[in-house]
């Protein structure tokens, strides 16, 4: 079933930053959807909770160097 989570992500408001982050994001099992707002780093995840966990999800964006609240 999918669910919906939506983070604040800090350094994610550079085009080259939110590219990356949204590949990451992507390549991710069970992540089926990652959009981020250029504006204020505001990060909309769809995700497949049976296959990923929102904490797995926060967990793999602070390492790969972004702050997320």
């Amino acid at each position: 079933m999918a669910e919906e989570m939506t983070l604040f992500v800090k350094g994610a408001s550079e085009r080259g930053s939110i590219q990356d982050l949204e590949n990451m994001l992507l390549k991710l099992n069970g992540v089926e959807r990652a959009l981020v707002d250029t504006e204020d780093g505001e990060v909309k995840i769809t995700y497949d909770a049976s296959q990923i966990s929102r904490q797995e999800v926060e967990q793999t964006i602070q390492q790969n160097g972004y702050q997320a609240t």
